[in-house]
């Protein structure tokens, strides 16, 4: 049975995987390379993928649907580290959203994504006869609430906002009727000015007021904007070549192996090396999306779906900040930017989905 399994595995996915985490070590190195303190940061992105890779076999040889009777303990369990965070949390750049483990840094908000995809996925698919009732969607979005506002008090607000977007897709995909869904579009509409005026702190407001209307920013909060701008425009076709770049070279873009990698990419290596890039991304996501067509049950496909909406929702918004066509997030750049919490979190999550595809099939003495 083992044996059947494995061969339904999908490599294809897996090669997307590696290739777009490549991808990524080879720009961070490039990125970090002018920086004595931090050159030898791709070391540690490959160390990360390494581990990735490990938890990702590991998470793939379990029956995700053995899995139902642990998301509730294991949304409770980051939520709890959550709260260790927001009590005792290292605190870097004015948020407050790491613990740390030695020299390593680990941070909750990536990983409780996946338990928030888990317990909705097994929520959704316990009451998925019971959508026509409002308190089914409406239960949906309260488990969402925890970690929202957990995440938010960081403050961490673009990965709030993907807890929010992953919650919402799975909720349309777990059969939301159209009429609640008018409800609550309705409800959001409403909160939106409260929200605004009493919710958001000044710094959010600002990035906001920023993209709206960027003559009005200061020269200093655009800078590193104006930067990524620069960076991309003066690549060209083929770019600058690798080492290269003169605004990530000479320091001149911040967050140059995080944020704003896709930038570095587009300097360094031109609109072919980014089209590259996008393009694999738009493969695994056409991956991801085979997978949940062929997932046997309700809660695999809902799992495969939370995946896919994570990914997409940050690729989405890291390389639209970077093209200046939406508002500078911290959200990193899936599988590309530097961070052993985020890399695992998406690995894991390739894992859950592997999972699922290597069980599409019944097998008789399974």
């Amino acid at each position: 049975m083992r044996s059947v399994l494995w061969r339904r595995f999908d490599w294809i996915l897996l090669a997307l995987v590696l290739l777009l985490s490549g991808y990524g070590i080879l720009m961070i190195a490039s990125a970090l390379s002018g920086n004595p303190l931090l050159q030898g940061y791709y070391l540690r992105q490959a160390a990360f993928l390494g581990f990735g890779l490990l938890v990702l076999f590991f998470v793939a040889g379990i029956d995700y649907r053995l899995l139902t009777t642990v998301t509730a303990p294991f949304y409770m369990l980051l939520l709890g580290l959550l709260l260790v965070v927001w009590a005792l949390g290292t605190t870097s750049g004015g948020a407050q959203r790491w613990l740390t483990v030695g020299e390593l840094f680990v941070q909750p908000s990536e990983l409780i994504k996946l338990a928030v995809i888990l317990a909705l996925a097994k929520y959704l698919a316990n009451n998925e006869d019971k959508m026509g009732q409002l308190t089914t969607p409406i239960g949906a979005f309260i488990l969402l609430v925890p970690a929202v506002v957990l995440i938010y008090l960081q403050p961490n607000l673009g990965t709030a906002l993907c807890v929010i977007v992953i919650g919402v897709t799975m909720i349309l995909v777990g059969g939301l009727r159209w009429y609640h869904a008018l409800l609550f579009v309705g409800a959001g509409a409403a909160a939106a000015v409260p929200a605004w005026q009493y919710l958001l702190q000044g710094y959010m407001k600002d990035r906001v007021m920023m993209f709206l209307n960027p003559s009005a920013a200061a020269p200093a909060d655009r800078f590193n904007v104006d930067q990524a701008t620069i960076s991309i425009g003066s690549g060209g076709w083929l770019g600058r070549g690798l080492f290269r770049g003169s605004q990530s070279q000479l320091h001149f873009l911040r967050v140059r192996h995080t944020d704003f990698i896709f930038s570095v990419t587009a300097e360094e290596l031109g609109f072919v090396g980014a089209m590259i890039m996008i393009v694999l991304i738009a493969l695994l996501l056409f991956r991801l999306l085979r997978v949940a067509n062929l997932a046997r049950d309700t809660f695999g496909r809902l799992i495969v779906v939370g995946i896919t909406a994570m990914i997409l929702f940050q690729f989405v918004v890291n390389i639209g900040m970077n093209l200046s066509l939406m508002p500078v997030t911290g959200l990193p750049l899936p599988f590309v930017s530097y961070g052993g919490s985020s890399l695992w979190a998406f690995l894991a999550g390739i894992g859950l989905v592997q999972s699922v595809a290597m069980r599409y099939k019944k097998i008789d003495f399974e």
